[in-house]
């Protein structure tokens, strides 16, 4: 099965669904979404659809209203397309500690979604996601998503793995491979046995084959959609990737063990230079 790790409602929603068949793409991650960027026709549509995404990733552009909307379109989507989407659902993050855990139970585990995110905490405020960690904690382990490109800074990259460290039963992911951080990020999750990495919208190729190498079993395909192309993430995935047990994990497999944790799948062992790939697992 392909699973696209990472993709935002769209509207209208059928589009995305062309993308994912157009992709040979079985199932989708999704998340709720503030902006939509698809819908502009014009540049100046898209810079007031980029401007309510700046206002969410610096922290403000918060409202309850603003993310009532968001929940309500992801609701009308997996309504629609059970079989294609795997829902996830968003918290605030300057809510308390208490009204977190409250919007984890209600917003998350009462919809019946898979996990949290994509969390978007402000630049320097990576520490915010300490209160998501817990309630996703008491909840069995629900999977977490964080947003790892700009702003999110390299001492943000760095708090999250201290926090993953204190909630070993959660997955988080570490989205867009870091962003710019990707070296950090990389050894940051290599060296943190419950975090993941997430492959989206690399502009280095190379980012993504170092990722492949020194952490086969948990890094992701995902697409970013509607800011990524699914068709595109796939082909950058299976270019650095040998067919077979590794591009099999990528793509899918390794989504689905780290949602069924009784049933982990075996390690990788891999050998040899960067640019050439053997697979002994």
């Amino acid at each position: 099965m392909i699973i696209d790790a990472h993709s935002h409602v769209h509207d209208p929603v059928a589009n995305h669904i062309a993308l994912l068949d157009e992709a040979g793409v079985d199932r989708a991650v999704l998340f709720p979404t503030r902006p939509h960027p698809e819908r502009a026709t014009d540049l100046a549509g898209l810079r007031r659809e980029m401007a309510v995404l700046h206002r969410a990733l610096e922290g403000s552009g918060n409202g309850a209203d603003s993310f009532a909307r968001a929940q309500q379109e992801l609701a009308a989507a997996l309504a629609a397309h059970p079989d294609r989407f795997i829902g996830f659902g968003s918290v605030r993050l300057d809510a308390s500690p208490e009204d977190i855990a409250e919007a984890v139970a209600r917003d998350v585990v009462d919809r019946g979604l898979h996990g949290i995110g994509e969390l978007t905490p402000p630049p320097g405020g990576a520490a915010t996601v300490e209160p998501v960690l817990r309630a996703a904690h008491d909840h069995g382990g629900l999977p977490v998503v964080v947003h790892g490109s700009a702003p999110t800074t390299e001492p943000d990259l760095h708090t999250l793995a201290r926090l993953s460290a204190r909630y070993p039963s959660v997955p988080l992911v570490v989205s867009q491979v870091g962003g710019q951080h990707w070296m950090t990020a990389i050894e940051l999750v290599r060296d943190t046995p419950n975090m993941y990495l997430e492959l989206s919208t690399a502009n280095i190729v190379f980012a993504l084959r170092l990722a492949i190498r020194e952490i086969p079993e948990r890094t992701l395909f995902g697409s970013d959609a509607p800011y990524g192309d699914p068709v595109l993430a796939r082909a950058m995935v299976e270019r650095v990737t040998p067919s077979g047990e590794v591009r099999e994990r990528v793509l899918g497999a390794t989504r689905l063990s780290c949602w069924d944790c009784e049933h982990p799948l075996p390690p990788v062992r891999m050998a040899g230079p960067v640019g050439g790939w053997r697979s002994d697992g």
